[in-house]
């Protein structure tokens, strides 16, 4: 039966701790090549012991880390089963279950309160299918518990995907929005486990080739490279391409596998052109199933030395024997990056390091110090670029990281983030003391019972007319009562506007133009053509001259009384619109306009 590494113990235990004591969800960081099936073995193993024999269920993106994961939870002697589709199999009846989230979501409903437990294997992924089974699990035990792994645990634009460290630090507005975790509970560093020996050496090797000019590319709305870029980066260098694929050679000489990672299928079509064909393999998203798997069994058996992918082989892949990683194509997630890389990290016999090449300056992109280890991670809002301001909260001591106000007085910033005057005082607003910084409430998290809770203490405030509590500037209802927290001033105006809206009530605005023109109708009666331009609205109105008595005439009078004959603008013009017929009509002229009462 295998036996735990120390720190795939210390792991486990560390999120035993947390779900001993808390509902909310955690996650551990362990990287490529940290032994992530063991850690949830472990961890499922005990759960169900401690739960009184209630079951757990494991989750994968992929049905081979499906399997991978219930091999060595049978490994460390538990009995499992696997409800994968793709794996070819849909049990249940084991105490741990390993499943594809697609196939566990189409069988949720007999996920019922006999689970206590949901792991998460590549928890970046948390996507909201996995979010609708979590929530249907719970609406049958709201004592689930959710522990996520991951080698990545941060997404594109989010940011890291928990909201503090172990320390309980929070992790700040420009480093994590909107985390499902609240704690990242454990993390195993790349950096000891190479020292350990349990990874190999990455080193990032020198190209002997000009590489792909991709600095200038764009990520689009949904978060990637645009379509056009691409085309113009890669596709119809076959020049350039040719000496690349030679340096990636040259490069390889003494190394056993090598991956080469391509943009698109026509750029891996040349990159296949310049590799030697019976050492050289390409495998995309189309390839066939069987297809793929002779392509994969062959490398690992070293019969190939080149291998070829566009978009697959990122995640859950495992030859350890990889010892190259060539990047022929720019990444826009630095998660992406990280699992790539990590396919050449595991420890292999006559394997002392993996080369690292980058032939599309993701390193420079993700990794300005040029530590692989150590990507600059951040979440994508407005104003991320602008200057960084630490705040302790006064009431639960977190230290806060917000986006600095300007300070063009020079005032002093206090501990705590506020501006201090000459006299060392608060400088004081209508909402209290002034933050040198935009951040409205702390960030840190408060345990209560067994959740955490966001701190309350907010740096800027408005009180509740009705039941004193601290409410955020921007609220329109009281956290607390629910009360409405519209100033009477602030009210009168939100009212006059939607008064002003409304052209089906009677308004009288300030005129700022008008034309008028002479016109016949359908019935070929002579008719003016009036077209008034209010500060709120521009409409016309039909006047009949000619016809005597009743409103329409009385219109007409009030018109040329107010204008000269026409000669004139009007000051003012009283006005409504028929709701049914949809028609303007005025009422008067020269009346006092509209305007806010108290």
């Amino acid at each position: 039966m295998l036996t735990l590494r120390p720190y795939q113990q210390e792991a486990a235990d560390a999120a035993l701790a947390w779900v001993r004591k808390s509902t909310d969800p955690c996650i551990i960081h362990a990287p490529t090549g940290a032994g992530k099936s063991l850690v949830i073995a472990e961890i499922a193993r005990v759960l169900h012991d401690i739960s009184g024999g209630k079951k757990v269920l494991v989750t994968a993106p992929v049905a081979e880390l499906v399997v991978q994961d219930a091999e060595k939870y049978a490994a460390i002697g538990g009995k499992a089963s696997i409800m994968s589709a793709s794996a070819g199999s849909v049990c249940m009846r084991h105490p741990v279950v390993f499943g594809t989230p697609g196939t566990v979501k189409n069988r949720v409903r007999r996920f019922g309160a006999d689970f206590c437990a949901i792991i998460l294997d590549e928890a970046h992924r948390i996507t909201p299918q996995i979010k609708s089974i979590i929530s249907n699990m719970r609406e049958k035990n709201p004592n689930l518990r959710v522990i996520g792994l991951s080698a990545t645990p941060y997404r594109m634009g989010d940011g890291y995907i928990y909201a503090m460290d172990e320390s309980g630090k929070p992790m700040g507005e420009h480093a994590s929005r909107d985390p499902y975790f609240t704690a990242r509970v454990y993390t195993i560093s790349e950096r000891y486990l190479i020292e350990k020996g349990f990874l190999t050496e990455p080193v990032v090797g020198a190209i002997g080739a000009d590489g792909y000019e991709t600095s200038t590319m764009a990520l689009n709305s949904r978060g990637q490279f645009d379509v056009a870029d691409v085309d113009r980066a890669y596709h119809g260098h076959g020049r350039k391409t040719a000496h690349i694929v030679a340096d990636v050679v040259a490069k390889s000489r003494d190394r056993q596998g090598v991956m080469l990672f391509a943009a698109t299928i026509q750029h891996a079509e040349e990159i296949m052109a310049s590799l030697p064909p019976g050492l050289s393999a390409l495998v995309t998203g189309k390839t066939k199933a069987s297809e793929r798997a002779g392509v994969i069994s062959r490398f690992k058996a070293k019969e190939l030395k080149y291998l070829v992918n566009v978009s697959v082989l990122t995640t859950g892949f495992d030859a350890p024997h990889v010892d190259v990683i060539a990047l022929l194509r720019a990444t826009e997630s630095v998660s992406l990056l990280q699992q790539i890389v990590g396919r050449g990290l595991r420890i292999d016999d006559d394997k002392e390091s993996c080369l690292v090449l980058d032939y599309a300056e993701n390193i420079k992109r993700h990794c300005p110090d040029f530590d692989i280890f150590n990507p600059t991670i951040k979440a994508s809002f407005r104003g991320a670029d602008a200057e960084m301001l630490e705040a302790e909260c006064p009431e639960c001591h977190a230290i806060n990281e917000f986006s600095a106000r300007k300070n063009d007085d020079d005032f002093e910033v206090d501990q705590c983030g506020y501006f201090l005057d000459l006299a060392g005082n608060r400088v004081v607003t209508e909402y209290g003391p002034m933050p040198a910084h935009y951040g409205r409430r702390c960030t840190g998290l408060v345990k209560r019972g067994a959740t955490y809770d966001q701190c309350v203490y907010r740096w800027t405030c408005k009180e509740c007319p009705h039941c004193d509590a601290d409410n955020d500037i921007a609220a329109r209802h009281c956290v607390s009562c629910k009360g409405e927290l519209i100033d009477p001033a602030e009210k009168l105006s939100i009212e006059f506007r939607a008064f002003k809206k409304d052209p089906t009530r009677i308004q009288t605005d300030r005129v700022v133009d008008w034309q008028h023109k002479p016109t016949m109708t359908r019935k070929g009666n002579e008719c003016r053509l009036v077209t008034f331009t209010t500060e709120y609205r521009s409409f016309t109105v039909w006047y009949h001259p000619y016809i005597k008595g009743g409103r329409l005439r009385s219109a007409w009078i009030q018109l040329c009384d107010a204008t000269g004959n026409l000669e004139r603008m009007p000051v003012t013009v009283t006005y409504r619109k028929d709701g049914e017929s949809g028609f303007y009509e005025t009422h008067a002229f020269g009346e006092a306009i509209d305007a806010i009462h108290e």
